[in-house]
């Protein structure tokens, strides 16, 4: 069912949307320690070292297909608020289209350069094959995660958030099955842990797309909506391409700070890849409330309702800034305990390097509270292009921290870099964010004289 967020409590509206997205996010992150936990435990630490080195680059190109799709549901966001709805089944027509030209050439590309890009990474032998064959097997399967993410962001441009997580529900329990299935059962080996990535993923997406054209109504579509609009085309560009560099660019510096973690040994690379799935959980609660006051805005945007969107806004940071003060406790005291789900107890400096990386995290976590609702907010109301500068100014932070300190203070320094993208770019998002609420409240002010 779709939902409008133009009318009734913001807190209750927000918190009511991000629900669903959190659980879906924490199922997400679950089943990825899962999938850590049965590869470090039953393949050994050079296993989860081959998973993690390339953790960098998946982000790198998953995120950025995550980024164009979650674009291309910004004006289906507004044109909803707005009740434009021919618009908006314009706007999911051709972003189909665009989706579509997207997964070939990344697939393509990825695949081609597999070889290339590990050993950019520096990615040490003592696992690089494993790597490849992990890496390989998640770039063929770029078209099913574009496709999920795309119908996923549609629904909850839409309103809906709960449809998502249920889809998303049971194709985590798939994935954990055949997680056991390719690597218990049949010995495929870190190749077994990505296909049963990619197949839950082919699962899950097809799943939602039968689902949503047959419950939603509003995606009755007549031969008018097939049409082939140039306008549409860069409305849709517009927004999706600065979202998924934004996810990239973000990505290149932490691609730069892992190849220099990866030249400091296996222990360190064992130990930032434990530490980096605590942290993906922690982070999970921003990215759902984050998401969240996006489509609040986007589709009070599309409504002309200003003073929703500064609520909506205030209720967000707050949300995020106290969850962020609250879970850095919890990472700072608990970190190195909670990383024996994926590190045997022997490997004792596996888990103090891993200790040591979550407790210098959980004093910046807060920080998190401002950056990631202010740049979703930033495009959400449409200026998707300028919050990509987030993106350089984060990467340029961790290329600095990696180039000047790494190596000086070596693992000390990785375990500080984070922080150092988060602070400088949240000082940025959160000034952009109140200029472009400005902004938008005198546009609106413009039309309505």
């Amino acid at each position: 069912m779709t939902g409008s967020m133009t009318e009734g409590s913001t807190v209750k509206l927000i918190l009511k949307f991000s629900l669903p997205l959190l659980l879906g996010n924490l199922l997400q992150q679950t089943y990825n320690m899962i999938d850590s936990a049965i590869v470090g435990q039953l393949l050994g630490v050079s296993a989860l070292s081959s998973v993690g080195a390339s953790s960098s680059v998946q982000f790198l190109v998953l995120g950025f297909c995550m980024g164009i799709c979650a674009g291309f549901s910004v004006p289906v966001a507004k044109h909803f608020g707005a009740q434009k709805f021919a618009r908006l089944r314009e706007c999911i027509f051709h972003s189909f289209i665009l989706t579509g030209i997207f997964a070939v050439v990344l697939t393509l590309a990825t695949t081609l350069l597999c070889h290339s890009i590990l050993r950019l990474m520096s990615t040490p032998e003592t696992f690089y094959d494993g790597a490849y064959k992990y890496l390989f097997i998640l770039f063929l399967g770029i078209p099913f995660s574009l496709f999920y993410n795309l119908v996923a962001g549609i629904m909850r441009a839409l309103g809906d958030s709960r449809t998502p997580f249920i889809f998303l529900a049971v194709s985590t329990v798939l994935n954990i099955f055949l997680d056991l299935l390719f690597i218990a059962v049949i010995p495929l080996g870190v190749s077994g842990a990505a296909l049963a990535t990619i197949t839950a993923q082919c699962v899950s997406g097809i799943s939602c797309y039968i689902y949503a054209r047959k419950r939603y109504d509003i995606l009755n579509f007549n031969k008018d909506d097939f049409k082939i609009k140039l306008s549409v085309f860069r409305e849709l560009i517009i927004m999706g391409v600065p979202m998924g560099l934004q996810f990239s660019i973000t990505a290149i510096g932490t691609m730069v700070m892992q190849r220099a973690n990866n030249g400091l040994g296996d222990v360190y690379v064992s130990g930032f890849t434990a530490g980096s799935k605590i942290k993906q959980l922690a982070m999970c609660p921003f990215d759902a409330v984050a998401t969240g006051v996006s489509v609040f805005c986007g589709q009070n945007l599309g409504a002309k309702k200003t003073d929703r969107i500064r609520r909506g806004i205030f209720t967000g940071v707050s949300l995020g800034v106290g969850y962020g003060a609250l879970i850095g406790l919890v990472l700072m005291f608990f970190g190195q305990t909670l990383t024996l789900m994926f590190v045997k107890p022997e490997e004792t400096e596996v888990l103090s390097a891993a200790g040591r990386y979550l407790f210098r995290l959980g004093m910046f976590y807060w920080v998190l509270g401002i950056l990631n609702i202010c740049r979703m907010t930033i495009q959400g109301l449409g200026y998707s292009s300028i919050a990509i500068f987030s993106g350089f100014i984060e990467m340029a932070a961790r290329i600095g921290m990696c180039m000047f300190f790494v190596p000086k203070y070596r693992f000390d320094a990785i375990c500080f870099t984070d922080q150092s993208a988060w602070v400088t770019a949240a000082v940025y998002c959160a000034v952009v964010c109140a200029w472009c609420v400005r902004r938008v409240n005198n546009q609106i002010k413009k039309e309505e004289k």
